[in-house]
This record gives C-alpha cells, sequence and structure tokens, in this order.
C-alpha cells in the first residue's frame, strides 16, 4: 500500500477534489465516504493510486469553518482553517447593511477575523457617500478594521497585499461591489492556475464549482467562492447571534435577566445602550431582523 502524505485540497473538481502534495503538485484525488465532506482549505492525508489519481484517507482538525444553506435543508461547507474574511462593499451599489451584519455574525461566531473592504474608492465623492463614511464609523467603533481600495486605480492594494500575508483570507459581499477585480488585481496568474487545475482534472476548464485556493505571490492564500453569495445563519440561536455583535458583548452580562433576547425585555443592557445612543440603532434594528430570520429558519418556516 501506498504511503500517506500530507496535502492540501485547493478545488472542488467534478465528484473528486484537487489536492496539492508538499511538492507544489497537484493530484485528483477521490475521499473516502466515511469522510463525509472535504473542502476547500481542508489539510488532508492521501496516498497515490492507479495512475495519476489519489485518495483522500483522512482530514485533518480544522481551525475553522464556513457553512451555507444546501438542498433539501443540507448544511454544505465553504471553506475551512480560513483565517481572515473580508466584507467587501463600495459606493455603488448601495452596501446591504443587513448581509454585512450577517456576515460579521456568521464569522464572529465561527471565530474567525473579519475585516470590512471597500473597494471603488475612486468613486467616494458619488452621492450618499457621506451617508456610507457615517455607518462605517459605527462599525469602526464596534471594534472592526476598515480599510478602502480601488482595484480600479490599485489605490490601497499593496498595502492589502502586505495585510494577507501569513493569512487564510477570503472576500465575501454582494453582487457588483468587485470582488472578482480584487482577486484579478491580487493574483496576476489566476488564470493559469485554473488552467493548471483543469487540465490535471480532465474535466474542463469550467469544472471549479465552488471555491478554489491561490497562493498570493506575496506570501498567504487566498480562497476564491465566487459561486458563493452568502453564507447562512447556520447552527446559530439566539442568544449566539446576541454574541456575535461585539459591542453587545461586554453589554449581554448586565442584563438583568440571564435568558433575556434583547428585544424589548426588561432590564435588557443592550437596549439600554440603544437609547442612550452608547450603540448604534441602525445596527440594533438589523440584530432584530436577523434574529426573526434565525426563529424562521429554526422553526422551519
Amino acid at each position: 500500500m501506498s504511503a500517506e502524505r500530507d496535502g492540501l485540497v485547493i478545488a472542488h473538481l467534478g465528484k473528486g477534489v484537487a489536492v496539492e502534495g508538499a511538492n507544489g503538485a497537484i493530484v485528483l484525488c477521490h475521499t473516502r465516504r466515511r469522510l463525509g465532506d472535504v473542502t476547500v482549505g481542508d489539510r488532508v492525508r492521501w496516498v497515490a493510486c492507479d495512475g495519476d489519481l489519489g485518495r483522500v484517507e483522512s482530514v485533518l482538525p480544522r481551525t475553522s469553518c464556513l457553512l451555507r444553506p444546501g438542498y433539501a435543508g443540507k448544511l454544505r461547507y465553504v471553506a475551512a482553517n480560513l483565517d481572515r474574511i473580508y466584507v467587501v462593499l463600495a459606493p455603488l451599489p448601495e452596501p446591504d447593511w443587513l448581509l454585512v451584519d450577517q456576515f460579521l455574525a456568521v464569522t464572529e461566531a465561527r471565530d474567525i477575523d473579519a475585516r470590512l473592504l471597500v473597494n471603488k474608492a475612486d468613486l467616494t465623492a458619488t452621492a450618499g457617500s457621506d451617508g456610507i463614511s457615517a455607518r462605517l464609523r459605527e462599525y469602526e467603533m464596534a471594534g472592526y478594521t476598515v480599510r478602502a481600495v480601488s482595484a480600479l486605480q490599485r489605490t490601497g492594494m499593496d498595502a492589502l497585499m502586505s495585510e494577507l500575508q501569513g493569512q487564510c483570507s477570503m472576500f465575501v459581499g454582494q453582487s457588483g461591489v468587485g470582488k472578482s477585480s480584487l482577486t484579478n488585481t491580487l493574483l496576476p496568474e489566476r488564470d493559469l492556475r485554473i488552467g493548471e487545475i483543469s487540465e490535471k482534472s480532465g474535466l474542463g476548464r469550467h469544472t471549479t464549482t465552488t471555491a478554489t485556493l491561490y497562493h498570493l505571490p506575496g506570501g498567504g492564500d487566498l480562497i476564491d467562492s465566487p459561486g458563493v453569495a452568502v453564507f447562512g445563519l447556520a447552527e446559530m440561536n439566539w442568544n449566539q447571534l446576541a454574541w456575535s455583535y461585539r459591542e453587545f458583548q461586554s453589554l449581554i452580562p448586565n442584563c438583568r435577566f440571564n435568558d433575556c433576547r434583547h428585544a424589548g425585555d426588561k432590564g435588557c443592557a443592550i437596549m439600554d445602550a440603544v437609547n442612550r445612543d452608547k450603540v448604534s440603532a441602525a445596527r440594533y434594528q438589523r440584530f432584530l431582523k436577523l434574529g426573526e430570520k434565525l426563529s424562521s429558519q429554526m422553526s422551519g418556516v
């Protein structure tokens, strides 16, 4: 039997996965059924099989993972072993702040660092940008790092590349904010890498359908997941949702009741902070909307 080797899952290829070996070579591998889902970013042990194929024997412990809703209520993995999520937004299209909060809530619950990345910084003079700036200040007050860049003008891209070093990161955000432009700017040889993976699979250029991991020229990894517009509030409850708002965390122990839902409850420290303008009322209202969404999911509505 072939000796087991270390590998990194860098893409899904049909029913298999592309595993990068320690020497950088890419091998198309099948996985043992007992392993369940194997996802991009997983560190695995694999063995060589007939021809140029391999088989994943085990998945090493994950430091983090992201899930998304799948078919028939089943949860699907998006990526594993992420260090940081960048929630990308832009002056245009108008930011969907509820979606931003949902991304941040999930990453906080998953113990993954999150930052806000404002692309199209060259459009900051557009109408409505003052409102965006005010909203961004609320996130900074909550403890989030906010960075402004322009993939088109390459403004701030060198600093972003330096920030990505030593990290496994992913860009998320609504359609039209420029996630692909950011990825293409950071990865000038992205198309060559896609071609290499596709050639190895023998299944065609458009085989990778979920996510692909790339090594950045300056160091670090970037997982590109163009088909995933959102990951849901999977496996979260109301208390975890409240805790996922950073500015709520120091207040929750001060609520009068241990089972406080922070939604009209008497003696709620969060509501008191909102009334005293210590916590963003807009963020609090979006928390309530996400709470309603979470309750609907849990009840199967």
